[in-house]
Order: structure tokens, then C-alpha cells, then sequence
């Protein structure tokens, strides 16, 4: 009652609040947090997972998350935290090869994952964790029994926003298995920090045209790309995230939206707290600029209300919420954007 409540008021000021950005819609809190294993036989490949449940009865809505380079199952966690108070359930995927364990190797083994290759391994992971959800639910895996297997969304930062993409149906113009990741199975997406390609000779009205389905991007005016200093480094890049909007600019006009916020870089987006880095390159990759870390509070509470209203919206098919989605929420700074269809 009270979640309904709270949506219903939503629509009535045809804002987004406080309310859903602090998790308060709802009130039920975040359930139990399970880590799992799982491995794709096929391929030999072991998928660190972690699936977290709202505390609320009854099916949910299940967001699938993937981490960014040299991440883990601990990416997302923040926006993970704010969508199961709501109502809506995780799982987030560690990908291996462009992992923690790829972070530890050092900057230019890194670079050397954000592959072609990489991508496709990344996008069979989410596949294959979709039929393994279909498989064990039918098995009758106690902790499975209320995803809403119908209602399931994909997101993911910086190179998970790239696998995100994939996913929808980027189109990459390389033939072969790069132009068949797409899934019909997540109904909506979310992209943390989008690419819109590396290469000079990208078009993003191509790669992204074909995209049929609900798409979030989230962005700021400091998230830069974290590989433009360096040899093969684009400068222009280095700092500055205005290019990522390309993405949003190319989808096709219909169910789209885009968060931009004014002084939020790359981290403001991960969903985690970083702590901070050693010394040498990878110091340097990423470390951040004291104009992100003052409004990051509010910048968080921004995400969490916007991210939590889309998939409600999208995976829950909430009209109150649809139509509050339209206009900007609240707490929008005089330099920030919210862009809709």
C-alpha cells in the first residue's frame, strides 16, 4: 500500500523525489543477498554471481547488472540497494577476462580487454545466465521462485554499458558474431556511462538505429574515457563525457531517456564506493576530480530515483510512474538535463 501510495503521488506532481531516490518507496528494505557460482559447461567458464532479493512478498521484477572493466559482482551494488527496496531484484555477473583479476594484472593489460572478443564472451555470459534462470527455476532453486522471468531488465556501467548495448541490439558493422549478440529476452536496459565507439570512424545513427527497445542512458560532463591519456588515447575524451550522448542522440525517437548531470564522472556512475587507488598508472586511470566529489550525494540520489522509476516503469509496467518519467525530477541542478523519448 504504501509503495502505490507513493507512486500515485508521483504521478501527482509529476516529479520523481526523494522518495524513490532514498529506496523509502515501499519501506520493506533490501532482502536476502546470495553469492553463487555458476559454470557454462560449453565454454568451461565459471560466472561469479551475486543475487540479491527484495524483502517484499511475492514475484518481482530481476535486473541483471554487469560490471565495468576490472570490476566484479560488487559494481551496482548502490543502485542494486535503492531497486530491491523498491521491489525489484539483482543479479549481478563477473565477467572473467576483463575482471578484478584483469585489474590486478595492471593499465595496459586492461586496455587490452576492452576486445571484440571480450564483448562476445561477455554477451554469451548473459545468455547463458538467462537460459540457467529459465533451467533452475523450473528445477524448482527455492531462491528463484519469485523472479518474474517475464519482467527482466539489463544494465551495466562503462564496458557493462557496452555489453548492455550489445545486448539491445548494436549493430557493429565487422560481420561475423559481433553482429549477432542481440537477446529478445530483457524488456529495458540501462547504460551507465555509454560508449558511443572508440574509432574516429564510428557512426552512431547506425550502431544504435536499430535498437527497438526502452534505453536509459545515464552520463555526466566529467566521464571522460578512462583509457584517453596514453598512447592510442583520444585527448579530447580525457575528462570530458559530452560525446557519450551520441548514444542517446542515435537511438531511434520513442521509449528513450537520458540523465545527464553536470560535475559526475566515470565512478559517479559505477554504484560503488571505490576506494582509493595505489600509486602508478592505474593510480592515475583512476583517480578522481575534486569537482565530482562534492555533489556526489546528490548526484547518487538523482541515479537512484531516476534508475528505480525506469525499471518500475519498464519492468512492472507502472502508468503513474510512466507519466511522472516524462518531466524532469526534482533536484535537478541549473547545468544538469533529463531527456525523454
Amino acid at each position: 500500500m504504501r509503495r502505490r501510495q507513493l507512486l500515485l503521488g508521483l504521478a501527482a506532481t509529476g516529479t520523481l523525489g526523494p522518495a524513490v531516490a532514498w529506496g523509502q518507496v515501499g519501506g520493506a528494505g533490501v532482502g536476502p543477498v546470495r553469492d553463487l557460482a555458476w559454470t557454462d559447461t560449453s565454454r568451461q567458464r565459471e560466472l561469479p554471481l551475486r543475487l540479491r532479493l527484495p524483502a517484499s512478498e511475492g514475484r518481482v521484477p530481476l535486473v541483471l547488472f554487469s560490471h565495468g572493466l576490472g570490476g566484479s559482482v560488487d559494481a551496482g551494488t548502490q543502485w542494486a540497494q535503492a531497486w530491491a527496496r523498491l521491489g525489484i531484484a539483482t543479479l549481478h555477473l563477473q565477467h572473467p577476462g576483463s575482471d578484478r583479476d584483469t585489474l590486478r594484472s595492471g593499465l595496459r593489460e586492461l586496455r587490452q580487454a576492452a576486445s571484440g572478443q571480450q564483448l562476445m564472451a561477455r554477451a554469451t555470459d548473459v545468455r547463458f545466465v538467462l537460459d540457467e534462470l529459465a533451467r533452475r527455476q523450473r528445477s524448482g532453486e527455492p531462491d528463484l521462485a519469485r523472479l518474474n522471468l517475464d519482467a527482466i531488465g539489463l544494465a551495466g556501467h562503462s564496458f557493462g554499458a557496452h555489453t548492455t548495448l550489445a545486448i539491445a541490439g548494436q549493430a557493429f558493422g565487422r560481420g561475423g558474431a559481433l553482429d549477432s549478440l542481440a537477446d529478445p529476452r530483457p524488456r529495458a536496459f540501462a547504460a551507465f556511462s555509454p560508449s558511443p565507439g572508440h574509432e574516429r570512424r564510428s557512426d552512431p545513427a547506425r550502431a544504435f538505429g536499430g535498437i527497438r527497445r526502452p534505453v536509459l542512458c545515464l552520463t555526466g560532463s566529467l566521464d571522460g574515457d578512462p583509457f584517453a591519456r596514453g598512447p592510442g588515447g583520444a585527448a579530447e575524451r580525457d575528462g570530458q563525457g559530452a560525446w557519450r550522448r551520441a548514444v542517446y542522440d542515435a537511438l531511434p525517437a520513442g521509449d528513450k531517456a537520458e540523465l545527464w548531470l553536470d560535475g559526475a564522472d566515470h565512478m559517479s556512475f559505477g554504484g560503488q564506493d571505490i576506494a582509493r587507488p595505489g600509486g602508478g598508472a592505474m593510480s592515475r586511470a583512476m583517480q578522481r576530480p575534486a569537482a565530482a566529489l562534492e555533489p556526489q550525494a546528490r548526484h547518487r540520489a538523482l541515479i537512484e530515483a531516476t534508475s528505480s522509476a525506469w525499471w518500475w516503469a519498464q519492468l512492472a509496467g507502472d502508468n503513474a510512474t510512466r507519466a511522472a518519467l516524462a518531466r524532469p525530477p526534482e533536484g535537478l541542478g541549473p547545468r544538469d538535463e533529463w531527456r525523454r523519448g
